[in-house]
């Protein structure tokens, strides 16, 4: 890493929008903590040699990153696994209750868990995001509650987010932010 301003690149794969407005957030605290920060989708990802350390974020279906993630990750392997990697998902999982919701919440799908250990990622962290009712089928809402799914909507626990953020921050040896950034 530069001993100056560290640059730093978020790149996501976004299905719906959560994740880029969790990439977005990210990208906005780790900038306001004074790194340089280029946040970019998958398909229109920067450079990566021009950067210190890499954020990746992906929406999850089906246990898995999107395709482009996937590919993403494939055909930057080499590139990745010579710098500092972040990765986080975002999914249901994190947001479900009881019992057998939070132990399948907490489970890291053998897929996601085989991108991560590939880019030998510095930590992994999965946070929830929106499930709307509206064009979900009556078997997948009932799996979703059976599960302990708590409610639909926007399930994203930003204090979460800011946590995880300080995290990287802090391994970066960013200073603190200097103003808070409101969630979206």
């Amino acid at each position: 890493m530069s001993r100056e301003t560290p640059r730093i690149a978020i790149i996501f794969a976004s299905a719906e929008g959560s994740t880029r407005e969790i990439a977005e957030y990210i990208g906005a605290d780790l900038a306001n903590r004074g790194a340089q920060v280029q946040v970019a989708d998958a398909e229109h990802a920067p450079e990566l040699s021009r950067f210190d350390a890499i954020v990746l974020g992906s929406a999850i279906h089906n246990a898995d990153v999107l395709p482009e993630m996937s590919e993403f990750a494939r055909t930057h392997r080499h590139e990745l696994t010579g710098m500092r990697v972040w990765l986080f998902s975002v999914g249901l999982g994190p947001a479900l209750q009881g019992p057998i919701g939070r132990r399948l919440g907490r489970a890291v799908p053998k897929r996601i868990a085989a991108l991560r250990d590939s880019v030998e990622a510095i930590d992994y962290h999965a946070f929830a995001g929106h499930f709307e009712r509206a064009g979900v089928s009556w078997r997948a809402r009932t799996v979703y509650r059976l599960l302990g799914g708590p409610r639909y909507g926007d399930l994203r626990d930003w204090p979460a987010v800011s946590e995880w953020t300080a995290t990287v921050a802090r391994v970066l040896r960013l200073p603190q932010a200097s103003t808070s950034i409101v969630y979206p």
